[in-house]
């Protein structure tokens, strides 16, 4: 289905775009077809034992927040054993946890909380790459001709590196071992990519599904779930890494997106579907939305994710453009989207979308977006509280990409500071009296607080709850199919499901937009919305859910 233009009704010199979705959902679909997704950055959300560093203990004990805001599910960044190089996404032993984060039963005693809570556990895996602590890269490192070499991506020693390949972090995707050869890594060097064209890699990561699920956890998020096989001749890329604005593209077509990784997701799928209500979301981050689409086609990824909303710029078309031709590529292969407005890479939505109470406003208006949309919805910690960047000294950073860079890019621990649970000094991060935050927290971030914000029926955490209670009320939100339209300033997405219609209307101009409506107003993002007679005046930088019989 493609988009098609509509003159009809709209005012002169405007035009509606309206995009079809993919059929609405039954009543019989999985949960994680509709589900709210809250990504928790372990090291950053509780500190259970006073350390200064986020763990699994500490997010057992807030569990009941989650539960009490209304989410169904939590998704846990990576909590094994590290190099710590790249905040755990170089691992060192996949079926086992961090002693910084706890211990596997930790991770049973937290899957088995949630489980009571109503809640679900979906584990980050990281299948792209290891630690060079890995015993596989030290074996490696010792000895070229053991068979765990075959195992990365190792070349003979030379003048300059095998190919042209560029590294995500900065600087080329080539490092020399003591021994002179050259061994590649996409990310930082301490992050060495697998060969996954040996069978012994794709084994181990069955291995690794099995002992997860096994201990009952719901799923796993997939990072980098479009890398894993690389070029068989290591042929240079067509360009130099130059990142494209909503992914990687054609300039990077010998590293990223090799037809062979389809495969791997049809065995993984295969391995989820011996265990019931289990399913893999991929980080699919392609310049091409039909290429990210085709992951989740129904025999592979249970869903990848669209980050198309993330990257985009607050503006009608954009926005538009990004909600309807995921609807579009998706609905082609019968999948649902995977929406996504923050993470723990990307600069928080209140900061990118202007800052200030600007940006606080269109961050409250994007949230009643992202959860009216059909599909599964993916909340980052911290935004549900309307957290900005924070502002992080140069030398408390921590990001591999600040340093890759010589501090060119400010990296991404403003968008990784803990979480503000209370007023006090500590911010109520960890227990008194314990040691300073891993990351230092913003004094202003007291005004942010959870203790604050659930005594405050305006703020921006109560706003994030009413929306979850009555998408839960409502089929039409988040099950329904959906059409979106535009008109000058203003965007609507008309969501349909159970024989209701709800409209969310955003008003991304700068002057007051008259929305006619012959319904209810179910929630509105901000203050000043009011229904003069059968319309809605929305102010800039406003959304509102109208409920349409």
């Amino acid at each position: 289905m493609s988009a098609r233009l509509v003159a009809a009704g709209a005012a002169a010199g405007t035009q509606q775009v309206v995009w079809p979705s993919s059929p609405a959902q039954s009543a019989e679909d999985p949960w994680w077809r509709s589900a709210v997704v809250y990504q928790v950055y372990l090291r950053s959300f509780a500190d259970g034992n006073g350390d200064g560093i986020g763990d699994l203990a500490g997010l057992r004990a807030r569990l009941p927040y989650l539960a009490w805001l209304g989410v169904d599910a939590l998704w846990i960044n990576p909590h094994y054993p590290s190099g710590g190089a790249d905040g755990g996404y170089d691992v060192v032993d996949y079926r086992a946890v961090d002693p910084e984060y706890g211990d596997v039963s930790d991770v049973e005693a937290l899957v088995a909380d949630a489980r009571q809570l109503g809640l679900r556990v979906v584990l980050d895996v990281v299948p792209n790459h290891t630690s060079d602590r890995h015993p596989w890269f030290q074996a490696a490192l010792a000895d070229p001709g053991c068979p765990e070499a075959s195992r990365y991506h190792f070349a003979p020693p030379s003048e300059e590196p095998p190919n042209n390949w560029r590294s995500l972090f900065g600087g080329p995707a080539w490092s020399r071992t003591p021994d002179g050869r050259w061994y590649l890594h996409l990310f930082a060097p301490e992050q060495p990519d697998l060969n996954w064209r040996d069978p012994v890699v794709a084994d181990d990561f069955e291995r690794t599904l099995r002992f997860w699920l096994d201990r009952g956890v719901s799923g796993f998020r997939v990072d980098v779930a479009y890398g894993l096989y690389k070029d068989a001749g290591l042929r240079d890329n067509p360009g130099s890494y130059s990142p494209t604005l909503f992914g990687h593209g054609p300039e990077q077509a010998m590293t990223w997106n090799q037809p062979e990784v389809h495969d791997v997701w049809r065995r993984w799928r295969s391995v989820c579907d011996e265990y019931t209500g289990t399913m893999l979301v991929g980080e699919v981050c392609l310049a091409d939305l039909d290429e990210v689409a085709l992951y989740s086609r129904p025999d592979e990824l249970h869903q990848s994710l669209s980050f198309r909303l993330l990257k985009s710029s607050w503006s009608t078309p954009a926005f538009a453009e990004a909600i309807g031709s995921a609807l579009d590529a998706f609905g082609r292969v019968g999948a649902p989207v995977s929406w996504v407005l923050g993470n723990h890479d990307k600069d928080r939505m209140v900061s990118r979308f202007g800052g200030g109470e600007t940006g606080l406003a269109r961050a409250r208006a994007a949230a009643l977006l992202l959860l009216s949309l059909p599909g599964s919805a993916y909340v980052y910690a911290g935004d549900e509280l309307g957290l900005p960047q924070a502002d992080v000294p140069d030398e408390a950073k921590r990001d591999p990409i600040f340093f890759r860079s010589n501090g060119e890019r400010a990296g991404r621990d403003g968008c990784r500071v803990p979480m503000p649970w209370n007023a006090s000094a500590g911010v109520g991060f960890s227990p008194a009296g314990a040691a300073r935050p891993w990351l230092p927290v913003p004094a202003a971030w007291r005004q942010h607080a959870v203790s604050r914000q659930t005594r405050d029926s305006s703020s921006v955490l109560h706003l994030y709850r009413e929306a979850l209670a009555i998408r839960a009320e409502h089929p039409a939100l988040g099950t329904g199919e959906a059409t979106v339209s535009t008109r000058g300033d203003v965007l609507t997405v008309r969501c349909t499901g159970g024989g209701r219609t709800v409209r969310c209307v955003v008003n991304m101009g700068t002057g007051t937009a008259l929305v006619r409506s012959r319904g209810e107003v179910l929630l509105t993002s901000g203050a000043g919305v009011h229904a003069p007679g059968r319309s809605v005046a929305l102010p800039p930088d406003t959304a509102v859910w109208l409920a349409e019989d």
